[in-house]
């Protein structure tokens, strides 16, 4: 796991239950050798259960602008229940690595 997720598991773990998640995972370059600087931090978030769909869009935006804060960096956040491309979910399922959850 990338030291910038792993030095940070504990606050971490505090705005994703904050948010009322299940599981975070990241993926992309942050998983990778490729991260770098300038690079954003991705994440694939999964909701618990019982969230209204009001209450998720307004956690997402939450969860958005504390992340970006947090890292002082962009943040792409991805809901598992979003993705249709199945290039696309092969790809992130090939190298998500599990942060929460």
């Amino acid at each position: 796991m990338n030291p910038l997720l792993k030095d940070n598991l504990s606050q971490l773990k505090t705005i994703f239950q904050a948010h009322k998640l299940e599981r975070v995972y990241a993926f992309g370059s942050v998983v990778s050798e490729r991260f770098g600087n300038e690079s954003d931090i991705d994440f694939l978030i999964v909701f618990q259960n019982e969230i209204e769909p009001l209450e998720k869009g307004e956690l997402w935006w939450s969860l958005y602008d504390t992340l970006k804060a947090f890292f002082k960096r962009e943040v792409d956040i991805i809901t598992e229940g979003s993705l249709k491309n199945p290039y696309f979910i092969q790809e992130i399922n090939r190298t998500k690595e599990l942060v929460y959850g």
